[in-house]
């Protein structure tokens, strides 16, 4: 029996020692917490405190403090000579200068013992008056506290997710909720707060740890007959799961890192077809300027946009022409490079250069967007919007019946006529726009959570490879398949900051009867 144990932590430490040659000199990703005490590496932190609401002036501001002296900070200044108060109840009581005992201000007061915190260790909360001067006082009068020191820039979070209370992709949902814009930002950064993106990782790390743990315990006692047939063929089908779910993951067209960061939307076109008018007429503001002059924007003109929720990042160009001015020349080389870098085109045209004929002007229009658009046999007219714009310039009549004849024609994108000296048709315009944009960037609630962050992608596609890496050495080296899916775990790991070979010990004694 000894020695069958033996052969047991052979194979996993082999595991782990080639996980600890391939990341000396890292620090781990993350401290393990204990069952005794606060997580290692936090027992002996320092305490820190901070201005947790917004700076600024306001009606209340919240100060918070973390760490084993936040205990000592709270009695002292809140005057709580019987002892603390009742974990999360509010408290008013007077805030003083515990050198001085000046009353700074009166207010409420939380305590928050540890585990139950949001960075896992004793905290506490002053809630106090916004202005500057009493957020100042008390944040002295903090500072005087033995132990206590002043916070760094994301030290409380950086706390929880040292403390086990949050994964790293919670982490990064936490701060994507903090700058969230626009309502699907919100939606987006809220459902990766709450863990759901985390916990899709988690189950894959765990169905590759017990892969790993099955073709670990094949290379040690398959010789011996103490592993059952078909070991093989289950992690062989779960691999296969595992690749086909992970390719459908990344093959969202970034639909969550365009809505984190923002849809880049280009207004492109000839010059003077108006499209700094159309940049102005969004943004309601006089972001470029405008004059009959042709060549009159030379640079990208950009200004943030939320179209019904939806973060835009609204770019004018510079005309599209021949010029012998080497200042336009480069703005139109800038202007048909973010062409090229476009989630979403808006081509402009000058409604009085249309031909009067339909069929002639959908010629032209199609011709026109092979001249705009980055040159390719087939333009991407699903990438792009055409506008029309000056239809104030034509009768109603004909206005009514290109929008009719255009509604006809096949291989066009969706047109829209609007001028923007009246405003005519620039709603159903809006409408056009924010279904593009809605469709570029997906429903945030709806179906499996979407990647949002470049990292997240580069290590899956990582974990992806190396799953590869096991496909092609199951036949030819075991030990470099397993390899393979050690790689991938690894990557996993990387994602969520959970990384670590020793969990694959308990798999193995849970699913294996060692001397059966």
């Amino acid at each position: 029996m000894i020695v069958m144990l033996s052969s047991i932590y052979r194979g996993v430490w082999r595991a782990a020692a080639a996980h600890t040659l391939r990341t000396r000199g890292t620090p781990p990703c993350r401290f393990l917490p204990t069952c005794d005490g606060p997580p290692v590496g936090l027992a002996d932190a320092d305490t820190i405190f901070a201005l947790s609401s917004g700076h600024g002036r306001c009606g209340v501001a919240v100060i918070r403090a973390s760490g084993p002296a936040s205990a000592t900070a709270l009695k002292c200044m809140a005057g709580l000579i019987s002892g603390l108060p009742p974990p999360r109840t509010a408290l008013l009581r007077s805030i003083t200068d515990p050198q001085t005992k000046e009353v700074l201000d009166r207010g409420l007061v939380l305590w928050f013992p540890a585990p139950h915190s949001f960075t896992g260790e004793d905290s506490a909360e002053f809630h106090i008056h916004g202005g500057s001067a009493v957020i100042t006082a008390v944040l002295q009068a903090l500072g005087s506290v033995p132990g206590m020191r002043p916070a760094e820039a994301g030290e409380f979070t950086r706390r929880a997710f040292q403390a086990g209370k949050l994964g790293l992709t919670e982490v990064e949902g936490l701060g994507d909720l903090i700058h969230a814009e626009t309502e699907a930002q919100r939606r987006q950064a809220l459902r990766q707060m709450s863990g759901e993106l985390g916990q899709l990782y988690q189950d894959w790390s765990h169905r590759l740890k017990r892969c790993l743990a099955h073709v670990e315990a094949f290379i040690d006692f398959s010789e011996d007959e103490l592993i059952e047939d078909g070991v093989l063929n289950h992690v062989d089908r779960s691999v296969c799961d595992l690749q086909e779910e992970m390719e459908r993951h990344l093959k969202d067209e970034r639909r969550g890192e365009r809505l984190r960061s923002g849809v880049q939307v280009v207004i492109a076109g000839a010059t003077n077809a108006g499209k700094s008018s159309l940049l102005n007429t969004l943004c309601q503001r006089p972001a470029a300027i405008v004059s009959p002059i042709a060549g009159t924007t030379r640079d990208v003109v950009e200004t943030a946009l939320d179209i019904g929720g939806f973060p835009v990042l609204l770019s004018d160009t510079a005309g599209l022409r021949e010029s012998p001015d080497l200042v336009e020349r480069e703005g139109v080389r800038r202007a048909r490079e973010r062409v090229e870098q476009a989630d979403l085109t808006l081509v402009v045209v000058d409604c009085a250069h249309l031909p009067t004929e339909a069929q002639q002007a959908a010629a032209f229009l199609q011709g026109h967007l092979r001249s705009v658009l980055p040159t390719q046999e087939q333009p991407e007219t699903d990438r792009c919007l055409l506008v029309l714009n000056k239809t104030d310039l034509l009768p109603q009549e004909q206005r009514q019946k290109l929008a009719r004849e255009l509604g006809r024609v096949s291989g066009l994108p969706p047109v829209s006529l609007i001028s923007c000296h009246t405003d005519e048709g620039l709603q159903d315009f809006l409408t056009v726009l924010h279904s593009s944009v809605k469709t570029l960037c997906g429903d945030p609630l709806s179906g499996a959570p979407t990647l949002t962050q470049a990292r997240h992608r580069a290590h899956l596609q990582q974990c992806f490879t190396a799953l590869a890496q096991y496909q092609q050495y199951r036949d030819i080296d075991l030990a470099l398949a397993a390899e393979g899916v050690r790689l991938a775990l690894t990557s996993l790991g990387r994602i969520t900051g959970r990384v670590g070979a020793e969990e694959i010990l308990d798999i193995i004694f849970k699913d294996f009867c060692i001397g059966k």
